[in-house]
């Protein structure tokens, strides 16, 4: 099989694709040909020696693939050779094959491409995880979204409109807040121009009942302040610095607010077989009937692969880059 290699600490120019052995069929997995995959912030972080696979998994680069079951243990049931599926991998996601836990797969929405559905399950299945599994928001509700244009913040901001949930984004361009806006951001912050928090206390003098915050930082206190009483604000990442400023108690008490930090890629089988299964049911269909949509910034051949790296590092996209092989 084809592969991305890397030293640990190179740089995006260093990607290269090697040759390997294919890989065994275990019990209870399929093997999956391997025809696109997406790029994500942990795999630059990977990549740069600062976020190793979890203990066990493959340290090849990648968390999430799209392909067809060139192989079926026989004891899995739930696809056979020649499904079209995508899903998530905890690590081998930028090769050729890749050998997946079944319950980590779902099949592709009727029409989809394999390099739309390798942009798919990481960052819906993240928002999906931060706004229902975590913070459960109801309809009518409001959350603000920081990070509006990237590939999660995109798909929270969907999801937000097809439950009915009010959302307010940030972001740093005016190209990428109308992205948020086409995707039913309803208010759009600059926050190179506009202070969020000023913003929001408002149109939104009520506050919001959570934030999903990848940035961390002095956005810790402000969104403290735009909280509502038992209000959530939910972390899944630390763009800003891994030490938040000084936090202040008075208002988190005030607030009766919960700090929630989570990850997915570390997360049980069980735990992700859960949350495919309740997206699978919940958000599937919408993708067919393009109620909900990826956004693909750019679809690159594997012969680019370090360009992704370059853009996710410089903050430089409007939605998901995947690859195809």
């Amino acid at each position: 099989m084809r592969y991305v290699d890397f030293e640990k600490g190179c740089g995006p120019s260093e990607l290269v694709v090697k040759e390997c052995e294919g890989l065994s069929l275990a019990p209870g997995k399929v093997k999956v040909d391997v025809k696109a995959f997406g790029v994500n912030r942990a795999d630059t972080l990977q990549r740069q020696g600062n976020y190793p696979p979890p203990p066990g998994e493959s340290g090849i680069l990648g968390l999430e693939v799209a392909g067809v079951v060139s192989e079926v243990a026989s004891d899995v049931t739930a696809f056979k050779e020649g499904d079209e599926v995508f899903g998530l991998v905890a690590g081998g996601g930028y090769a050729t094959e890749v050998i997946v836990n079944p319950a980590h797969l779902m099949p592709i929405p009727q029409g989809m491409p394999f390099f739309e559905a390798a942009g798919l399950a990481e960052v819906f299945l993240t928002a999906f995880q931060c706004l229902r599994t975590i913070a459960h928001v109801k309809p009518a509700e409001r959350a603000l979204i920081h990070g509006g244009a990237s590939g999660v913040g995109l798909a929270a901001t969907q999801l937000c409109r097809y439950w009915g949930v009010h959302s307010a984004v940030t972001a740093s361009s005016q190209d990428k807040l109308s992205l948020c806006e086409s995707n039913g951001a309803e208010h759009l912050i600059n926050y190179k121009q506009q202070q969020f928090d000023d913003v929001l206390k408002k149109v939104w003098p009520e506050g919001v009942d959570m934030v999903l915050d990848m940035v961390g930082g002095d956005y810790l206190n402000r969104n403290l302040k735009i909280l509502k009483q038992d209000g959530k604000v939910v972390y899944l990442a630390m763009l800003a610095g891994r030490y938040a400023d000084n936090l202040d108690m008075a208002m988190l008490l005030g607030k009766r607010a919960s700090i929630i930090g989570t990850t997915l890629r570390n997360r049980s089988d069980d735990y992700k077989a859960d949350l495919i299964r309740d997206f699978t049911t919940v958000c599937l269909p919408a993708f067919e009937n393009k109620e909900l949509r990826v956004n693909i910034d750019t679809h690159y051949s594997i012969e680019d692969i370090g360009e992704p790296h370059v853009r996710l590092e410089n903050n430089d996209t409007q939605g998901k880059l995947v690859l195809s092989w």
